[in-house]
């Protein structure tokens, strides 16, 4: 077929006007309107000099592991991969998290994993109250609520039907699946998609985006990437939570994945079951934990590395919580690829598998994210029988190994920084064009430190009228950049410049323009 110019043009016409969800506009200036722009992926960074980016990992809450596994049906361990939210109407915490029992037979259930639920008032001290509506074989009272796994929970205020109030994604055993459920009250569970809305099965994650007006979720999908049969994730969306659009694949490892492999394996290499096997060494998803923030996705993957098959099938290796950005949920930055939630290493507490709940929560001026603590890796034995085949001694499990939740926290959107030495640095933003009327900074100085900002035109040159900021020293979550003493920057709204910061001992966060 010969290809004409016409032909060409109708195409690339035919392309340009496809409707492509989760596109952002790709003009310049860059439209940061009157949301907080973060520095976890360098979309805004122009230009940088003597300046570098420092990931900060999150806070372990003293008082941490917030929930353990305390009741019969519960058995050894309880993860994080279900969700918390804080449901303001009744002032209370919410948590619907996994138990994974054990494969011997239960007094409770017969189901091996299972969705249970906990309250609580502060979101650290949690309460299992016995209203339980998963039937139990003794009739005994307890807080197991639906015989899923991986419960993504969303409260939505805007369903006119009660009975939807509440919204779960999550993967069933039996049928095999993703399936949605609906809920009048988070107890009362009942089946709401009559086939699975995804392919896959295992772990998947969903949340509401109150921006995009979309239900999302990340379903784990195996094909073959990069030579190997692997865990990879896709995004997939929904208007009305009936229908789901197909699966675009998002989250898939590489060349810097698996390159990194054997740095995470020997941070944990005490507690591995295996020894390695370079052939089998790989890098694969777990799963994908998020967070909202204004004008990004916060992505917090669970990355599983593999140094070997496990003893007793499926694979060994440590799993650790990283951290990640996106615009659009489609397209993934992850700069860093180091732990985002810090391994225990043998002291206080062996920690080598880390899961997350589905969306971190902000609470005042801090993101909490609630995640599941396991004293063990991926192959452990303890995970797949009860004694050593080779020896009937007890792996350990309910002595040895447990999964708890614990919590870390973050001040506000103070993930990743942008660090200045004292001998001063720069970092130029894009061109962008803004609404509102002050500028505020996300910012921390050290002694004798300072930050400077200056407003400049799309080249580089100062604007007229603006000179150099007064310069900000101290620690402010919102400070007001001020201009030989005026907050006022209303008269360059719409209008396309650009922000240089100087920072001599600092670290900027994010910026925002506001009303």
């Amino acid at each position: 077929m010969k290809i004409t110019w016409q032909v060409l043009l109708f195409s690339l016409s035919a392309w340009a006007f496809a409707p492509l969800p989760h596109v952002l506009a790709l003009h310049s200036p860059f439209d940061v309107g009157n949301k907080a722009q973060l520095f976890v992926d360098r979309v805004l960074v122009r230009e940088a000099n003597h300046v570098w980016f420092t990931q900060h990992q999150g806070e372990k809450h003293p008082k941490s592991p917030v929930l353990k596994s305390n009741q019969p049906w519960e058995e050894w361990r309880v993860d994080g991969n279900g969700c918390v939210l804080y449901d303001a109407q009744e002032n209370l915490f919410k948590m619907w998290y996994a138990v994974l029992r054990d494969d011997r037979p239960s007094e409770y259930f017969d189901a091996v994993y299972f969705t249970c639920y906990a309250t609580s008032q502060d979101g650290i001290h949690w309460e299992k109250p016995l209203v339980g509506t998963l039937p139990s074989k003794n009739g005994k009272p307890h807080n197991a609520v639906l015989p899923v796994e991986t419960s993504s929970v969303i409260k939505d205020l805007d369903d006119p039907d009660p009975a939807r109030r509440y919204k779960l994604i999550g993967f069933l055993r039996d049928p095999v699946g993703y399936f949605t459920f609906i809920s009048p009250d988070g107890l009362h569970w009942k089946q709401f998609s009559k086939s699975p809305i995804t392919p896959g099965s295992d772990v998947i994650s969903g949340f509401w985006d109150p921006r995009r007006k979309l239900y999302v979720a990340f379903p784990k999908q195996g094909r073959s990437w990069r030579g190997y049969p692997r865990r990879v994730f896709s995004t997939i969306t929904s208007n009305d939570f009936i229908h789901w659009s197909d699966p675009v694949l998002s989250w898939k490892p590489d060349l810097r994945d698996d390159a990194g492999s054997l740095a995470r394996i020997e941070r944990v290499r005490p507690m591995l079951d295996r020894p390695d096997n370079p052939e089998l060494m790989r890098t694969e998803f777990y799963s994908v934990s998020v967070y909202l923030a204004e004008s990004c996705t916060i992505g917090f993957p669970w990355m599983l590395t593999i140094n070997n098959n496990a003893r007793y099938g499926n694979h060994e290796g440590p799993m650790e919580i990283q951290l990640a950005v996106s615009r659009d949920l489609m397209n993934w930055q992850r700069p860093f690829r180091t732990p985002v939630i810090e391994h225990g290493l043998l002291e206080p507490r062996n920690e080598g598998y880390h899961t997350a709940v589905s969306t971190a929560i902000r609470v005042g001026d801090e993101i909490w994210l609630y995640y599941g603590d396991g004293n063990y890796t991926h192959g452990t034995p303890c995970l797949y029988a009860e004694k050593y085949r080779e020896t009937s001694e007890s792996t350990g499990r309910r002595t040895k190994y447990d999964c708890r939740i614990g919590l870390v926290t973050w001040k506000l959107d103070r993930f990743v920084s942008v660090d200045g030495a004292a001998e001063g640095g720069s970092l130029t933003t894009v061109p962008i064009r803004f609404t509102g009327r002050r500028l505020v900074v996300n910012a921390a100085t050290k002694a004798g430190g300072h930050i400077v900002v200056e407003l400049l035109d799309a080249a580089g040159r100062p604007l007229d009228g603006f000179p150099p900021s007064d310069p900000f020293a101290g620690d402010d979550l919102r400070h007001v950049v001020t201009f030989r003493g005026s907050q006022d920057v209303s008269s360059m709204a719409g209008k396309p410049l650009s922000l240089r910061f100087r920072l001599c001992n600092a670290e900027l966060y994010s910026f925002a323009f506001r009303e």
